[in-house]
């Protein structure tokens, strides 16, 4: 009995066994009886048990993909009930396109967009950063590089992921534009979505990555025959990638019902409470490879997510709304919204500059974690408990105020690390020319 417990597909069993309760009663249609806090125990106990057959699925692919591509899929499956939520809201305000519902989900639907790329960042990068050099103190890291100093150490970044911050700065230099042009258009989708695409095909066509050894589920996964590992990869993708859809809209309302009934605002929910429930599938798969001393993974899986969401969420919204509109149409949005979108983008601007030189310190995640919060705490006293008069404009003013900081503190960084965006270019370079089978000539000693 103690070995079959040991077995690693008893922890398959397990993840699986988390996710029966809600789909069941989903399938059932008996779901809808539940009461609010019910609902959110048991979808967010369904997201826990698909995160860990989403990691699972991912890691065991990496024996016959690039590691890469492998990530870049599990980023997809992972935000995958963002991209629905948003979508949602992208499709009402076509349908409704004219009237104040309409207008309002437009909003809401560039609310949400940047509420989680911004949470992605600020929230996401800076914790599990904190976490994996908490956890080096007790476990050894082969990827946190320890120096002297309050919060000195760093965690280290594979160097393979230069493609992924150089695809990225180029999509946060096209966000700045966004608002200029007046709404998200087709141009926008050509871009974004074109970018994403050439940024797929390049680390398909780099090459399988030198294997690393995996324990556990993975590991025992990797031993069946090539076809019948594919099939479990492809089955455990589809089942865990179905269930996030099915568990993370539910677990959002929730979520928003239960922050009315304490009085938040619901445009606060929107922009905040559901993309922290649809990024938390990400946040626990990254978790769960932290814990396997995976941490390098780890990160370039939260890069490779807020590269998707800052490409193909955005990208695709304008086709959404075109969608629900019945023709095209422009995802037009108010002046608040592009406010968000500059400061995101501004956000995404000194993110890259902090990992420009493939690591990110201890420092660097608590001002990462410490400039997100305070922006939200303050804009929040600002609309919501604070009796000051113009409460909007100051509310525009303190958007912009951040935006500056960031970008100041992006640029000085960006300028004292030159030599690295020089280094980042050569190696981004080198695993495009690979992708186009040019590989580079190598230097004479």
């Amino acid at each position: 009995m103690a070995s079959s417990l040991r077995h690693p597909l008893f922890a398959v069993v397990v993840a699986v066994s988390l996710t029966v309760p809600w789909l069941a009663l989903w399938t059932t249609g008996t779901a809808e009886a539940l009461s609010t806090g019910v609902t959110v125990l048991l979808t967010g106990i369904a997201i826990l048990g698909a995160a860990f057959l989403l990691a699972w699925a991912a890691e065991t692919a990496e024996k016959d993909v690039p590691r890469s591509f492998a990530i870049a899929v599990l980023a997809v499956l992972a935000v995958a009930p963002e991209y629905a939520v948003d979508a949602l809201y992208a499709w009402t305000a076509g349908a409704q396109a004219g009237t104040e519902r309409g207008i309002e989900a437009g909003n809401l639907a560039i609310a949400n967009m940047t509420g989680a790329n911004r949470i992605l960042i600020g929230l996401g990068w800076s914790a599990i950063a904190l976490f994996t050099l908490r956890r080096s103190l007790k476990v050894a890291d082969v990827s946190v590089r320890h120096r002297d100093g309050v919060l000195a150490d760093s965690v280290v970044l594979d160097r393979g992921i230069a493609i992924e911050i150089l695809f990225l700065g180029m999509a946060t230099v096209w966000a700045f534009f966004i608002p200029l042009m007046g709404g998200i258009d087709i141009l926008d989708t050509i871009v974004l979505v074109g970018l994403y695409v050439l940024y797929i095909a390049i680390i398909l066509k780099a090459g399988v990555e030198v294997e690393e050894e995996h324990i556990g589920v993975p590991a025992y996964l990797q031993t069946y025959a090539r076809p019948k590992r594919v099939a479990t990869v492809i089955g455990l993708f589809a089942y865990s990638g179905v269930m996030l859809l099915l568990a993370v809209e539910a677990f959002a309302h929730g979520l928003e019902g239960l922050g009315v009934d304490y009085g938040i605002p619901k445009f606060f929910m929107i922009q905040w409470v559901a993309p922290l429930a649809s990024e938390s599938p990400e946040l626990i798969v990254v978790a769960v490879l932290v814990l396997k001393s995976r941490s390098t993974a780890g990160f370039n899986a939260l890069i490779s997510s807020k590269l998707n969401q800052w490409t193909l969420l955005i990208g695709t919204l304008a086709v959404v709304y075109s969608l629900g509109l019945g023709q095209y149409g422009v995802l037009e949005f108010e002046y608040k919204q592009a406010l968000e979108i500059w400061l995101t983008a501004a956000q995404s601007f000194f993110a890259l500059a902090i990992l420009v030189n493939f690591e990110i310190s201890g420092r660097e995640a608590v001002a990462l974690l410490a400039l997100f919060s305070s922006q939200v705490t303050i804009e929040f006293l600002l609309l919501r408990v604070l009796p000051v008069a113009n409460p909007e404009v100051l509310s525009h003013q303190s958007l912009l105020a951040f935006t500056a900081v960031y970008v100041l503190l992006g640029t000085a960084l960006f300028v004292h690390r030159r030599r690295a965006i020089a280094e980042l270019m050569t190696v981004a370079g080198a695993t495009a020319q690979q992708a186009i089978g040019r590989a580079p000539t190598p230097e004479a000693d």
